[in-house]
């Protein structure tokens, strides 16, 4: 009988490219072609508005209850963009960005806060799962999508987003074990924003990072400054394609904060203090990108008022072609659709029992 130390030989790195002000380190400074950071800028932008749009809507009670992002646009966008479009993403309620990025339109989030089911309806030619309400599902089914790519023979990646309190599920832990065994070829982004609610970091876990709870399953796991879109990108393009070569699942833990509260049916001043936030402010990831771009000379203060004032117009846009959608929307027979490819005997029925007794209530109501 002995005892004896097991060595382990992976290590978690931390990694920042870009700092609070906006200096970037050249050593690390991923290669990104000048347009397509012009147009992570425009991104970003548009879902800090919109995110102010739906809080104003919200507030005038044209919507209902919404998760804000402002804060953590970077995490998801940095993200995202390493992705294809054949790639799948499953999001938890937090993507708007990600979910905007990939072709989902404004309008689509402006039905679905207002209780339309049509607002969830992902087209044919977007590879995203609907949004995933419970905590730490959406980890499951990004497993699923990423083996079903495997046993196919193609090379798409799957991308799971989930936060800080999903890493105390079971699925989180369930879905980690089956990609690693298998060698699926999922990233698994968490979105560290400190709270799961109004539930701490600090009570969720005594690890020191989230990041290195991928080496008890046998996978990488890296940290990163989820307010750096640089440093967000060159960790999820790295485990994008060593997912797409074959070679397994990454954990990526993106460091960020929520500025706002966890919805709109929230108060976060009864659990966190006002000084925590403005910490937090100061490391904001919209003007950090912002100066780092006025810096080599792609934006400039004339740019960025033009492109608010075209952000604003599409935020607009989108609001007037919602609410006009919604006065033709909310057929009560849609929901019998959509749930089975071929609508068993039983549910049928169901549907004509409740076409009969409409038709009965409007008659009823129609002849006093």
């Amino acid at each position: 009988m002995a005892r004896k130390k097991i060595t382990i030989q992976e290590k978690i790195e931390s990694l920042s490219i870009l700092d609070e002000q906006g200096k970037v380190d050249k050593k690390l400074e991923p290669d990104i072609p000048e347009d397509t950071l012009v147009r992570w800028h425009r991104a970003m932008l548009l879902g800090r508005t919109f995110d102010q749009r739906l809080l104003s809507l919200q507030r005038q009670g044209r919507i209902g209850t919404f998760p804000p992002i402002t804060g953590q646009e970077a995490s998801q966008l940095g993200a995202v963009a390493a992705l294809r479009p054949s790639d799948w993403i499953t999001p938890s309620f937090r993507e708007t960005l990600a979910e905007i990025w990939r072709g989902r339109s404004l309008e689509s989030f402006i039905l679905y806060y207002n209780g339309f089911g049509e607002g969830a309806q992902i087209p044919e030619q977007d590879n995203s799962l609907p949004v995933a309400i419970p905590v730490g599902s959406q980890v499951l089914h990004a497993v699923g999508i990423g083996y079903a790519m495997g046993y196919r023979g193609k090379d798409d990646v799957a991308m799971a987003f989930f936060g800080d309190g999903a890493t105390s599920q079971g699925d989180f832990h369930e879905g980690l074990n089956f990609a690693a065994v298998y060698q699926a070829p999922v990233v698994f982004v968490c979105q560290n924003n400190q709270w799961a609610i109004s539930v701490p970091r600090k009570k969720q876990t005594r690890s020191a990072t989230l990041a290195q709870k991928a080496l008890a399953y046998g996978m990488p796991g890296i940290q990163v400054d989820g307010n750096d879109i640089l440093a967000v990108y060159a960790a999820a393009r790295e485990a994008v394609e060593r997912a797409r070569s074959g070679k397994g699942p990454t954990l990526l833990e993106a460091v960020t904060y929520r500025l706002m509260m966890h919805t709109t049916a929230d108060d976060p001043k009864r659990y966190r203090t006002e000084q925590e936030v403005e910490q937090w402010k100061k490391r904001d990831p919209l003007p950090r990108f912002e100066k780092y771009l006025m810096g080599r000379g792609l934006l400039t203060e004339a740019a960025l008022k033009e492109t608010a004032t075209q952000v604003e117009a599409e935020i607009q846009q989108a609001v007037d072609r919602a609410e006009k959608k919604m006065e033709s929307l909310g057929d009560p027979l849609a929901m019998f659709e959509h749930a089975y490819a071929e609508m068993p005997a039983y549910l049928k029925e169901q549907r004509e029992q409740f076409i009969r007794e409409s038709a009965a209530t409007t008659e009823e109501v129609e002849h006093g």
